[in-house]
């Protein structure tokens, strides 16, 4: 199905970007009036996301964040957040909740709330090539007065 509306944004895994790309994410999203509860649910997902990028994909590195988001019919929002790092060699270890590569600094539950904030969370990951995580949320549509 093609995107009614679409837009692509290109980062680089530095932290102070991980807030643009939540902003500019929602900005886009905007047009469809989603609520506040909507749009801080897309704002959360979005972050915890990019700073998968960063601090895992990344790690030590520099590399860059790929960010593509599609409108659908029925207000369906389809974001997909890509990196070429270091990639997960067990999706569904990572995934689970309180599980990281990182325990003395990190809570492990970045899949977790992304999935809480969305309808649908799905990951593709190649170790060595990087990671794609794609976040899919309805916009509920609301009457017009």
């Amino acid at each position: 199905m093609k995107a009614l509306n679409e837009m692509k944004l290109t980062l680089e895994s530095r932290s102070v970007n991980e807030s643009f790309a939540r902003v500019a994410v929602s900005a886009f999203v905007a047009s469809l009036d989603p609520t506040v509860e909507e749009i801080s649910d897309i704002k959360t997902a979005v972050s915890e996301a990019v700073t998968n990028c960063i601090v895992h994909g990344y790690k030590n590195t520099m590399g860059r964040i790929y960010i593509w988001v599609g409108i659908f019919e029925n207000n369906v929002v389809k974001i997909r957040i890509r990196d070429r790092g270091c990639g997960i060699a067990d999706i569904a270890q990572a995934m689970a909740p309180l599980f990281s590569t990182e325990p003395e600094e990190r809570a492990g539950l970045g899949f977790a709330v992304m999935q809480s904030f969305c309808d649908k969370l799905s990951v593709r990951s190649t170790p060595g090539k990087g990671t794609t995580v794609t976040l899919i949320k309805t916009i509920e549509s609301r009457e017009q007065c």
